[in-house]
């Protein structure tokens, strides 16, 4: 056998090769696990990628040597799919091939610490995804948090003032909302949302569409997005909606999206763009997608957003499925029509196949 027929020939089995140890997160939608089978899988091509965004895999490889565990990596990988959600396979041997040329290129026979510089694949995470990743990835290495988590945890529970909020680093918020179920943190939350500064509960709702928000939670956190629906700040709204939208009780979400969907925010971008986004399991209920297709033809970001969106949405078979459907609904407004009908390029009778 040649020696290139022994070269790795994937990633997995990459990191394999030089001892590493492997956690793979999904970066997408919101930050998630996936198992190392999954990962396997979607890296071969077998299977799709679970919560495409933006046409792409967007992913976090947390690598370390299981011999000096304190020494670790992070990768953050962004792979195009085809139009079944699979991840191109051309792009994934372009990236193999870097980080093998890489580990040649090493003293040692290991991947750099650089290994993706100046990488087309790779990505850096905004402030707020990289707090909750950093958050996430520590409780599950089963690392204590950050230095910045005492002094957070002290405001949420009442030892600091209220408005000592300014002193806190978004670290250690993040470090909270990843163990709520830790030091008495979801009650210290619950109790504190009340009287929240805003910016505090804005910064806050980005770093809790990562979590599975208890009952309680869900209650404290619906009750303030019912304030909000009754004001005139969307920006609150949709950072709400993003703060419920990874609660397990779809009929629940369901219940409360049709709320937003009926208020006046709804047609507001930053609020439609986060029920597309981030609650799209809600519009798998045929009647919250009805609203929510008439509700995106008369919003604010006019026919671009309502293009963008769909497509968007449209990338993902089921919800595919269900829009073409709902786009066949003789009840649809001259809006939702006429809106279908230009992004198209036609006038909509029976919807395209490809």
């Amino acid at each position: 056998m040649s020696a290139e027929n022994t070269l790795p020939d994937s990633i997995t089995e990459l990191l394999r090769s030089t001892g590493a140890a492997l956690r793979v997160f999904d970066m997408g939608r919101r930050i998630s696990k996936l198992s190392l089978d999954q990962f396997r899988r979607i890296e071969d091509s077998q299977l799709p990628y679970p919560s495409p965004f933006q046409h792409l895999a967007w992913m976090a490889l947390l690598i370390w040597n299981p011999k000096r565990q304190q020494e670790n990596a992070v990768w953050f990988l962004r792979l195009p799919l085809d139009e079944q959600g699979l991840v191109a396979p051309a792009a994934r041997d372009d990236l193999l091939k870097r980080l093998l040329q890489n580990v040649i290129n090493s003293q040692n026979g290991q991947l750099d610490e650089d290994a993706l510089k100046d990488n087309p694949y790779s990505f850096t995470p905004d402030q707020s995804r990289m707090a909750a990743f950093h958050a996430l990835a520590a409780r599950e290495m089963k690392a204590p948090a950050s230095p910045h988590y005492e002094r957070a945890h002290a405001w949420f529970n009442g030892q600091l003032p209220l408005d000592a909020w300014q002193s806190l680093a978004y670290q250690g918020l993040a470090d909270v909302i990843a163990r709520l179920d830790q030091d008495d943190n979801e009650r210290a939350l619950c109790q504190r949302l009340a009287d929240m500064p805003a910016a505090v509960l804005e910064t806050l709702c980005p770093l809790l569409e990562h979590t599975r928000p208890s009952g309680a939670l869900q209650q404290a956190l619906h009750a303030q997005l019912n304030h909000a629906l009754a004001t005139d700040n969307s920006n609150r709204v949709a950072a709400l909606c993003r703060a419920l939208s990874n609660m397990s009780d779809e009929s629940a979400k369901q219940a409360w999206v049709l709320s937003v969907l009926a208020s006046v925010h709804a047609t507001q971008p930053e609020v439609i763009t986060v029920i597309a986004t981030r609650c799209e399991t809600a519009l798998m209920a045929p009647e919250v997608l009805s609203v929510f297709l008439e509700q995106l033809a008369q919003g604010e970001a006019g026919q671009t957003g309502f293009s963008r969106i769909l497509a968007e949405l449209m990338f993902m078979p089921v919800h595919r499925a269900l829009i073409l459907q709902a786009f066949r609904n003789p009840d649809r407004s001259d809006a939702l029509s006429q809106a279908i009908g230009e992004m198209f390029g036609q006038t909509f009778d029976t919807p395209p196949a490809h």
